[in-house]
């Protein structure tokens, strides 16, 4: 199997039908993979928390959810999931595209893109503090039913139901006053796109900082202080969490998967594997396959 098949980097992959781009699906942190490492995507994305607790990072920033909370994603936000000390959490990724809400000139698609587009000061998590909230949860209650029973033209409702959610956010927040400039963002995503295209093989920090037309010791501190991490501990990290989906999702040896993973001493890989997740590569694999 290709090792790219494993990415967490959800930039290029379609997660939606072009007939229907809207999908849900489920996940459980750590038991379906010990994290989602940080990336972005064009799709709007909502996780709903079902059980347990988990951290969720959005632009970074930390959040800590529990049941019953809401995340909402807009389009091209950085985001990560990750174990909350030994806490693990099941939830639901809801996943749509733009042109599913907003495929025409009229004011509707006009108000939602300026909602995907960050012109308001929506709320990242959605909880009982939230004056919306029973609302919110309920349209998603209603839409998971609607997808569960897949009843002749159910489509129709759930796009129904969306707009019903961007109502609620378009008439309980105002436009932002925010002008941060995205710019520092967008170099990050550069990053994480050559990252996700080349873990494989040997990556340089003036690789990395070539790409952002900065100088080396420029780069780090920029890396440093826009992630909170240092690049190669963040390639480091992300390498060995392809590695865990690897030696979850198929039967390839250790060695091999290492050396997939842009490791090329076994004994540094199994070092900083059990550093990370607490356990060998061999242990982890085992702990997943039961």
């Amino acid at each position: 199997m290709d090792s790219k098949q494993y990415n967490t980097y959800h930039e290029k992959k379609s997660h939606t039908e072009p007939d229907f781009p809207y999908n849900t699906y489920l996940c459980t942190i750590p038991f379906d993979f010990p994290s989602v490492s940080i990336h972005w995507h064009n799709e709007a994305e909502i996780i709903a928390v079902k059980k347990g607790t988990g951290i969720v990072n959005v632009n970074f920033s930390s959040y800590k959810v529990n049941e019953g909370e809401y995340v909402f994603i807009l389009p091209g936000q950085l985001h990560s999931i990750s174990q909350f000390e030994n806490s693990k959490m099941e939830y639901e990724n809801i996943i749509f595209e733009k042109n599913f809400v907003a495929n025409s000139n009229d004011i509707t698609s006009h108000i939602i893109l300026s909602i995907l587009s960050g012109e308001y000061d929506t709320n990242t998590i959605i909880d009982q503090s939230v004056s919306y909230y029973k609302e919110f949860d309920n349209i998603i209650k209603y839409i998971d039913n609607l997808c569960s029973k897949k009843s002749a033209g159910y489509q129709v409702a759930v796009k129904g139901k969306i707009f019903e959610l961007f109502y609620l956010l378009i008439s309980n927040h105002k436009k932002t006053e925010s002008t941060r400039n995205n710019t520092e963002y967008e170099k990050i995503k550069k990053i994480f796109d050559y990252i996700c295209e080349n873990y494989a093989e040997k990556i340089s920090v003036k690789d990395a900082a070539d790409i952002c037309c900065y100088s080396s010791s420029y780069f780090m501190k920029f890396f440093k202080q826009t992630t909170g991490m240092g690049f190669i501990e963040y390639l480091n990290s992300y390498r060995l969490e392809t590695a865990a989906q690897m030696l979850s999702a198929s039967n390839d040896n250790i060695l091999d998967i290492a050396e997939k993973t842009g490791f090329d001493n076994l004994s540094y890989f199994n070092r900083s594997f059990k550093k990370k997740f607490g356990l060998t590569p061999g242990q982890y694999r085992k702990k997943i396959k039961r």
